[in-house]
C-alpha cells in the first residue's frame, strides 16, 4: 500500500506493473497507463484490484488505482466533494505518481463522471475515456443526484434512510437480489455509505458541483467508450451523449443492471481492454 499526498490529502494508491505484453511495446515512449475510478459512497479501489487492474496488467498496462477523497483508506475531510475537487486530486495525483504521457481513464459509476470531467478539462492528459454505467456532470445529472440524496439523507430517519438504501441499491443495481451473501454485503456498504455522508457535505457537495454543457461534451476529442448494463440506469443519457461526442462507441452488456462491472467483470475488462488496446496501436502507428 502506497499513501500519496496529492491537492492537500493522502490519498491510498496501489500501482500494477505492466508485466510483457503486447502493448507495452506498442506504446511509443514505454507502457500506456491506466488509471482506474471506482463509484461514490460503497465503493473503492478494491472494485478494480481483484477484477480489471490484473487483466490490464497483464496485457502490457501500467496500472494506477486509488481511493477517491472521503472513501476507503483515503484521507475523509468534512468538505470539499465536488465532482471539481475529485477532478484536481486526479491531475495532482498524476502530478506525483503518473506518467508525463497522456493516460487512459476507466470510471465505474461516479468514477466516470470523475473522468469525463477530467477529459474536458485536461484535453492534453487524457487518452482515451471508458465509463461504466455512468454519465457526465451535467445540470440534468445534478438535479436526479440532488433529488436522491435529499430524499436519502433528509427526509427519511437515519435508521429508514439506510434500509431504504440497501432496498434502492439492490432494485436497481444487482442482479444478485436474494443472495444472502450479497444482501449481506450490500447492507455493510450501507452502513459505511451512511457513516460518510454523516461525517461530510458530500450529499450537499456532489449535486451542487461543477457540471459540463453541451457544448464542452461536443469539443471532447479523445475517444471514449460507454459501457452499459442492458437494465441499468444511464442508457437516455447515454444516447444523447453518443450523439454529442466526436468519438463515442456504446457498448451493452446482455442481463446486467448498474452493478456490471462487479458482476460480470470478465466481460467488462475484456470489452474495455480490447478497446483500449486498439486506441493504443491507433495512437502508436498516428502519433
Amino acid at each position: 500500500m502506497a499513501r500519496v499526498r496529492a491537492n492537500g490529502l493522502d490519498h491510498h494508491v496501489q500501482q500494477l506493473p505492466h508485466r510483457p505484453g503486447p502493448h507495452a511495446a506498442a506504446a511509443d515512449g514505454g507502457a500506456p497507463t491506466v488509471v482506474f475510478l471506482h463509484g461514490a459512497f460503497i465503493d473503492s479501489l478494491a472494485s478494480f484490484y481483484f477484477t480489471l487492474g490484473p487483466q490490464f496488467a497483464d496485457a502490457g498496462f501500467d496500472v494506477l488505482m486509488y481511493d477517491l477523497r472521503g472513501h476507503g483508506r483515503s484521507e475523509r475531510p468534512g468538505t470539499g466533494y465536488g465532482v471539481e475537487d475529485f477532478t484536481a486530486d486526479l491531475a495532482a495525483l498524476l502530478d506525483s505518481a503518473g506518467p508525463d504521457a497522456p493516460v487512459h481513464l476507466l470510471g465505474n459509476s461516479f468514477g466516470g463522471t470523475v473522468a469525463l470531467d477530467f477529459a474536458v478539462h485536461h484535453p492534453r492528459r487524457t487518452a482515451s475515456v471508458t465509463v461504466v454505467e455512468s454519465s457526465p456532470a451535467t445540470p440534468q445529472w445534478a438535479q436526479t443526484m440532488a433529488g436522491a440524496l435529499h430524499l436519502a439523507t433528509s427526509e427519511l430517519p437515519e435508521e429508514e434512510a439506510l434500509a431504504w438504501f440497501v432496498a434502492e441499491y439492490g432494485a436497481l443495481a444487482s442482479t444478485r437480489q436474494g443472495d444472502a451473501r450479497h444482501d449481506a454485503h450490500i447492507a455493510r456498504l450501507g452502513r459505511a455509505a451512511a457513516k460518510l455522508i454523516a461525517a461530510t457535505t458530500i450529499a450537499d457537495d456532489i449535486p451542487a458541483g461543477r457540471t459540463l454543457t453541451d457544448a464542452q461534451l461536443r469539443a471532447l476529442t479523445c475517444p471514449v467508450l460507454l459501457i452499459n448494463g442492458q437494465n441499468g440506469l444511464v442508457a437516455e443519457e447515454t444516447a444523447r451523449l453518443a450523439r454529442l461526442l466526436p468519438h463515442c462507441d456504446v457498448v451493452v452488456v446482455p442481463g446486467q443492471k448498474h452493478s456490471v462491472l462487479v458482476e460480470d467483470a470478465d466481460r467488462v475488462g475484456a470489452l474495455a481492454l480490447d478497446w483500449a488496446a486498439r486506441r493504443v496501436l491507433t495512437r502508436s502507428v498516428t502519433g
